[in-house]
């Protein structure tokens, strides 16, 4: 599965990514994030899978969603036209964020991306759209953090495993009200707090990977988006510890609908991603600390991706022209 279809997932962020790039700056999140998913479904309506959205876009964003349960891919559509159903396009559960960082976009602030998983039935986590305690960390941290430690505790062990000063550590947090004692404690360590609007994603994304100067995240965010980053720290061989958040008599019903039993278990990496055949892709809108955003150009446009399979290991950083199509068009190094 995961060869047969990476490209197709590479080509369906990358062509969200550059249809959200046009409403960049324009202060209207709604029609950001509908130029992406609109384009996003379109895109995979061409892939030969019979694919099912298990994480589509949340209903706190009042979006036009990619909502949970539809069916996208060549399957829907040859069932749905009455064509011959001899050949059998493989079963893949898609989680997406067609656009991660909506408010971004719109103001033209950095991290904003377009992003997708894919793996085989069953093997991403049908989560609620509910809040999650989180922390991820990279490959060296593994095993050295604990959901329910202090934060002074966590700090130190992940000081020691990087072989750093506590004061050289950059945590990634949500710059929200409920983090107030989060950040006041991560402070107190010496630690240094980059604080973000949006894009938990995307940072707990580049906390696994050397060089971006993230060293953790951590906080509360949403739910679903910590299945995507799971998925690519399958990958990139970092680490999730996640908690639900079930604050009201709604949410535990939510929960009992979906099946889990248990609203205090803390979820690990493989348990929300447990796949054993995952895609993870992402391209830029904005640039950002992993990923340069979209940039059109007189003969074309440049986009950045990230392309990652996890059965042979692969982590691809893409930088692609997608050329206009022009007789008198030019190929440059850029």
């Amino acid at each position: 599965m995961e060869i047969q279809l990476s490209l197709e997932m590479l080509r369906v962020v990358e062509q969200a990514a550059i249809a959200c790039a046009r409403t960049m700056g324009l202060c209207d999140r709604h029609g950001s994030d509908q130029s992406a998913v609109e384009t996003m479904r379109k895109m995979m309506d061409h892939i030969p899978m019979d694919g099912t959205i298990v994480i589509g876009e949340g209903e706190r964003d009042e979006a036009p969603m990619l909502f949970i349960g539809e069916k996208v891919g060549a399957a829907s559509h040859n069932n749905n036209s009455g064509g011959n159903n001899s050949f059998t396009f493989p079963a893949v559960d898609i989680a997406v964020d067609p656009l991660e960082g909506t408010n971004l976009c719109a103001t033209g602030a950095p991290n904003a991306i377009t992003v997708l998983a894919a793996s085989e039935k069953g093997g991403l986590l049908h989560a609620p759209d509910l809040y999650m305690e989180k922390i991820v960390v990279g490959p060296s941290c593994k095993g050295a953090v604990d959901l329910d430690a202090p934060v002074a505790d966590n700090i130190r062990a992940i000081a020691r495993r990087l072989n750093r000063d506590k004061e050289d550590l950059v945590i990634v947090v949500l710059e929200r009200d409920r983090h107030e004692k989060l950040i006041n404690d991560i402070r107190a360590t010496g630690a240094r707090i980059r604080l973000i609007g949006d894009g938990d994603l995307s940072a707990g994304i580049s906390a696994a990977v050397l060089g971006t100067g993230v060293h953790a995240v951590m906080g509360t965010g949403g739910a679903p988006e910590g299945v995507l980053v799971a998925a690519a720290l399958r990958c990139l061989n970092g680490e999730i510890l996640a908690r639900l958040v079930v604050s009201k008599p709604e949410h535990q019903e939510r929960l009992e609908k979906m099946g889990i039993k248990d609203p205090k278990r803390i979820y690990e990496t493989e348990d929300l991603a447990p796949g054993k055949q995952i895609i993870f892709a992402a391209t830029g809108v904005t640039d950002g600390n992993l990923l340069r955003g979209v940039r059109f150009f007189g003969d074309g446009i440049r986009t950045h991706s990230l392309i990652m399979r996890l059965d042979d290991r692969q982590v691809r950083f893409i930088d692609a022209v997608h050329l206009e199509k022009r007789p008198d068009v030019k190929v440059r190094f850029l």
